[in-house]
């Protein structure tokens, strides 16, 4: 099975620079959005084959994530239950008969690290709902999870050592999320590869200068790791500030 995470950075805009034709070739079993920017109504893709999943944050033009999947679901949950994190559309949960399928936009700490509080909350509430999963059946979940893992994840690390996604505080939840039995499925393929990123900022050249971060994953629980078959970050993708990330699976 082929999936696909992407964050789109604004699905609307995203349809006006490919998406579609993106998402036609790529033909993934399922496709997740991170960072959507609308609410409902506000567009009608054309996706033949795909059952859709929308989560809205409800502030307008804000966050947001999305599935696209060829196979229904026995159900879908949008949100982790908690109503202070529920608000502003970051989470999809579909449950299949082998195994939890989660997305997942990860709040940013921001500039000043003024969320950072709230984002640390967030990632102790967020693992506790994915091990809650876990205790039923095996958990594959994809998105911007707004961390550089590690000083490999990014171009220069020790200018960023205290930027909003390279903190100590938000390195030391991704360990924890590790350590607690998730697979970060790149690094499992590819322990040592520099220089492949996912998101670039848009100023100073970037992306044409390829000054990444490696903030978009695929995680599964430790039990799938004999089923896993290959990670993928197609650096090649325009459309976002963030290229698409890939997992293949036999399941």
């Amino acid at each position: 099975m082929r999936f696909i995470s992407w964050n789109v950075n604004g699905i609307r805009a995203a349809v006006g620079k490919g998406f579609q034709e993106y998402f036609e070739e790529i033909d993934a079993d399922i496709f997740c959005l991170q960072e959507t920017k609308l609410q409902a109504g506000q567009i009608e893709l054309e996706l033949p084959g795909y059952f859709q999943y929308w989560n809205y944050a409800e502030k307008k033009g804000y966050s947001g994530t999305a599935i696209f999947a060829k196979k229904e679901p026995l159900s879908i949950t949008k949100g982790i239950g908690i109503p202070e994190h529920d608000t502003e559309g970051r989470v999809i949960t579909l449950e299949y008969e082998e195994y939890y399928f989660v997305t997942v936009y990860t709040p940013n700490s921001q500039t000043e690290l003024k969320r950072l509080d709230y984002r640390m909350q967030w990632e102790d509430d967020f693992l506790a709902y994915l091990k809650d999963l876990e205790k039923k059946k095996p958990v594959i979940f994809c998105g911007d999870l707004n961390v550089a893992a590690e000083e490999i994840d990014l171009k220069n690390p020790k200018n960023n050592r205290k930027n909003a996604g390279f903190t100590d505080e938000e390195r030391d939840k991704f360990r924890i999320l590790k350590s607690s039995g998730f697979i970060d499925t790149f690094r499992y393929f590819y322990p040592e590869t520099e220089g492949v990123y996912s998101w670039w900022s848009y100023r100073f050249n970037a992306r044409k200068n390829n000054a990444g971060w490696r903030i978009d994953y695929f995680m599964v629980s430790e039990s799938l790791k004999d089923k896993l078959l290959d990670a993928k970050i197609h650096t090649e993708v325009l459309g976002s500030d963030h290229c698409p990330v890939e997992l293949d699976i036999s399941l």
